[in-house]
């Protein structure tokens, strides 16, 4: 009986650790094969759509004589939605995301038939086509977006779900690792009783082995764990902050060109425009390249908001979208350039850690199994001779 409990215990935890063990490894694998790049072209559609209306804006600010590079960025925008709308469905795994990207794409065909009439009558002098900008806009600040956002947040947060799974520990598995010491400890007694003898070579190699696997799993997944920290710190929540903060500047700069197309009151689109500064400020601490762009850009409007109040339309418009380095313009692409670098950076860095995390973990699965089968098997052979006292 002794023979056969621990023989079975062992095969038994040996499976169990190893499925679990495996598990975790696929979940590393579906990081880096589904929920992160789910996650990262949801981020570009997100980021797409918002560029694709500043640069509307930015085009319809010169007047229906737009140039070559001004045309030449919104339709840019515009292929990467629909690239990014592509990808992010064919990834979809569920009917409510897919349903959501499907509402964008239908709105998204609305919203740039809007951008071309607001476009063909601005460039006919007819003050309609504002009007025809502002519900495009309209649209896509309030239905787009949120949709695109729920979307990329939702593939964030099962991103960051699947990287707790691949760290978690094997919690089973420990424990019937531990019964498995439990009953040869007590086996060991009884034939202490029985035999007299205080030792079994063979129970002491299984006690051994057991211990190393114990040992293993902890050691590894401590490592797997580190990796998988730094992916959700350096990685993951990062991605988010600068993501978020690229989308923050492109709503921005779309609050200041709104400001000369209604040629109004900007007291709303100022109160706007500042509220999205100092959020993408306090996001771009750790960014200071981007910070300094940030802050470059704030002076800009500054004088472009003193041009416009003092009656100079003009010079307001070429500060905001003149070619001139220290214009708006300029700056705001300086400030777009430097935050996509960094996200693209600070998606490697997610995807080498989540990468390292499955390394540390890859011969786990297979060790335990062939540790457990040898205490096992050491248990019987170790009992044998006993047995065959009795035969």
């Amino acid at each position: 009986m002794i023979a056969v409990l621990v023989a079975a215990s062992c095969v038994v935890a040996g499976v169990v650790v190893g499925g679990q063990l495996d598990s975790r490894i696929a979940k590393g694998n579906a990081v880096l094969d589904h929920s992160e790049p789910f996650a990262y072209n949801a981020q570009k559609l997100y980021a797409a759509l918002s560029a694709a209306d500043a640069a509307a804006a930015t085009e319809y600010l010169s007047g229906g004589l737009e140039t070559a590079p001004m045309r030449a960025r919104y339709q840019q925008a515009l292929a990467d939605a629909a690239e990014a709308l592509t990808d992010a469905t064919l990834g979809a795994s569920d009917a409510q995301t897919r349903t959501a990207l499907a509402q964008i794409s239908a709105e998204l065909a609305a919203y740039t038939g809007q951008v071309e009439s607001a476009r063909a009558n601005n460039r006919q002098g007819f003050a309609v086509g504002a009007a025809y900008f502002r519900e495009a806009s309209s649209s896509m600040q309030t239905s787009m977006l949120p949709s695109a956002e729920r979307v990329y947040t939702g593939a964030l947060a099962a991103v960051d779900e699947d990287q707790k799974a691949v760290a978690s520990l094997p919690v089973v598995g420990l424990v019937l690792l531990l019964i498995v010491l439990v009953v040869i400890a007590v086996g060991s007694l009884i034939l202490v009783g029985r035999t007299n003898r205080q030792f079994n070579r063979g129970l002491i190699a299984a006690t051994i082995a057991v211990v190393l696997v114990v040992g293993w799993i902890v050691v590894a997944n401590v490592f797997a764990a580190n990796s998988i920290e730094a992916s959700r710190t350096q990685g993951t929540a990062r991605f988010e902050q600068l993501a978020n903060a690229r989308v923050i500047a492109q709503k921005a700069r779309t609050d200041e060109t709104l400001q000369l197309i209604s040629r109004g009151d900007i007291t709303a689109g100022e109160k706007s425009f500042g509220d999205r500064i100092g959020q993408l400020t306090a996001l771009l601490d750790d960014e200071p390249v981007a910070a300094d762009g940030v802050a470059a850009w704030t002076a800009s409007h500054g004088r472009q908001v003193e041009l416009y109040q003092g009656g100079d339309y003009p010079g307001a418009l070429a500060q905001a979208i003149g070619p001139d380095p220290g214009a708006s313009a300029a700056l705001f692409a300086g400030i777009e350039t430097s935050l996509n670098d960094a996200i693209e950076q600070t998606r490697t860095t997610l995807r080498d850690d989540v990468s390292a995390a499955g390394t540390r973990l890859s011969w786990s699965p297979t060790g335990t199994l062939v540790l457990m089968v040898i205490a096992a098997a050491a248990a019987v052979v170790g009992l044998w001779p006993r047995l065959k006292e009795f035969l």
